[in-house]
Order: C-alpha cells, then structure tokens, then sequence
C-alpha cells in the first residue's frame, strides 16, 4: 500500500531506515535484504553517512532505481549543533544527490534546527526553488513543532508533503496541534520510532497487554506469527501514517517485508481502543527535538 502525497506522488507506507545501530553501519547488506524482501521504501540521511550506501543497496538488490521510494534528509555539518547557513543548502543538497547518484523521491529538513535562528523560512525557499528547478521531487520537514510549521506554510509555494516525528500511541496527546497542522494542510505524517511503546518504554506500559491480546487475534486468523510489533505498525498504517522502522537482524527485515506486503489489518475497535489507551500517558523517546518550546501534557509517563 502506497500512501498519497499532495503533490500528486505517493510513498510506500513502511520503510527501513538505516540511520541507527547496525543498520547504519551495515546498510548495504541490510538495505539489501530488506529490498529482496519486499520493503520498498529506504529512508537515510547526510547525518548518517550511508547515503552512498543507499544507492548500492539498490544495486546489489538487481531493482532499478524507480522500483524503490528514497527518503534522506538535509543536516550539514557534522556536528549536528552547527546550522547550515543558507548559501551552503544548495550544495549540500547536490552533496545527497552525488552521493546516492540519483535525485531522491523526497528531500526533508532534518529538522528545526538545521537552519540558522529567523531563517528557517528562507531554509524552505531554497528547497522549493530546486524542486521549480527540477533539482528536487517531493520536499519536506522532519522534526516539526506547531510554531516551525507556521513559519514555512506562512507564504508558502510548496507545503511540506510529509512531517517525519516520532509518532506512536503515546505522543498522541502532545501532538495534537501539529496534527491538526498537518490534517488543515494536507501534510502526511511519517514516523519514526513507531515501536516505542513495545520496545522502549520501560514497562511497555497500559497498551501492553491490549497489543499482546490483539497479535493473538491475528496469529489465529491469519496463521501467521504476529507480535506486538506488527500489530503497532498495522495501528500506524490504519492512521495513514508511514512507518519507518530499522532493523539489522536478516529475520526481522525479512519480517518487515513480510508485514508490508501483507493484507493484514486491524479491527476497527481495536485501532480506537489502541488511540484511545496511547492518550492516556505520555512517553517519547527521542526528546532532543520536539519537547522543545513546545509545552508537554500533563500526563503520567507510565
């Protein structure tokens, strides 16, 4: 299943990601093993240092290039700190297309951040008058509040078709408002992170045993092995969000393959009851972004 964007393209709804652990280190052979085995959707990054990596994964999978959706995303310097002054962006973006040896399917602010103060609007100009000038496709953000959202849309050409952030069940709550950003503008939500609550949360929390109960149902209707894991993604999917998720484990990409071309779905109680139980706490594990000047709700983390 594909997920349609505003600008008339669409992307795949499950991705791996090679920006973390093994993965990063190892991209070529896991992207590889994901593409044989059914993901077609790789997202990277310049911070990651593996966009080259990108590219040879896809070749040595045998696809052509316009089998597979690639995400990557704008960062600079190296030392993520620094912000990318803005007569450097459009070289670094010619640095992303070198190194992947192909125009990506889309190009993200890696987030807030990556511009200098006051500048994140003349950031998203520049990225707009490469998409005009067909040096870029699809463009958007990464790592998004309300307020940085506001700044670009303000006057906008083109609006972001995706806004990639941690997003599962348990920032629900916090991420109301830059939901409804995303629903008023047509903006996609990607995630990142999505198995936070089964595989970072220090207890697993109250959706614990509400996903345990669900992957049972479905082992049994569809006699197939399905975990927690799936059932959140599933849950993601049923949202019209796309998942991107890693792994360097050879079964568990080949896992990943299996549930992104799967027919699988959830009932419609449970992904109400999965929504309803996620707003309930509020956990994220990668805070470093979004928990900045962007008051949190008041709620249990447990």
């Amino acid at each position: 299943m594909s997920i349609p964007l505003s600008d008339g393209t669409s992307v795949p709804w499950l991705a791996w990601g090679n920006g973390s652990g093994n993965a990063r280190h190892n991209a070529v052979e896991c992207g590889k093993i994901g593409l044989e085995s059914g993901i077609r959707h790789i997202d990277t990054a310049q911070l990651y240092l593996n966009e080259t990596e990108t590219g040879l994964a896809i070749q040595k999978a045998g696809l052509p290039k316009q089998e597979v959706y690639v995400t990557t995303k704008n960062r600079g310097d190296k030392d993520t700190a620094v912000p990318v002054p803005i007569d450097e962006v459009r070289e670094a973006v010619q640095g992303s297309l070198d190194r992947l040896g192909f125009v990506p399917d889309s190009f993200l602010i890696h987030n807030p951040f990556v511009a200098p103060p006051g500048q994140l609007k003349a950031l998203w100009k520049v990225l707009e008058e490469l998409k005009d000038e067909g040096k870029l496709k699809s463009i958007g953000v990464s790592n998004f509040r309300p307020q940085d959202l506001e700044a670009i849309l303000d006057g906008a050409k083109h609006k972001p078709v995706v806004n990639q952030m941690e997003y599962h069940p348990y920032t629900l709550a916090h991420l109301e408002p830059v939901l409804a950003i995303h629903a008023k503008h047509g903006i996609v939500t990607t995630s990142f992170g999505p198995l936070t609550p089964s595989l970072r949360h220090p207890t697993g929390g109250p959706l614990k045993p509400i996903l345990a109960r669900i992957a049972e149902r479905l082992t049994k209707k569809y006699g197939e092995p399905i975990d927690s894991n799936a059932v959140l993604l599933l849950w993601t999917k049923a949202q019209g969000v796309v998942a991107i998720t890693t792994s360097a484990n050879p079964d568990r990409i080949k896992t990943l393959g299996k549930i992104a071309q799967s027919n699988w779905e959830l009932e419609q109680d449970e992904i109400d009851e999965i929504t309803r139980v996620g707003k309930t706490i509020h956990y994220r594990h990668y805070t470093e972004h979004m928990e900045v000047d962007f008051p949190l709700p008041n709620l249990p983390s447990q």
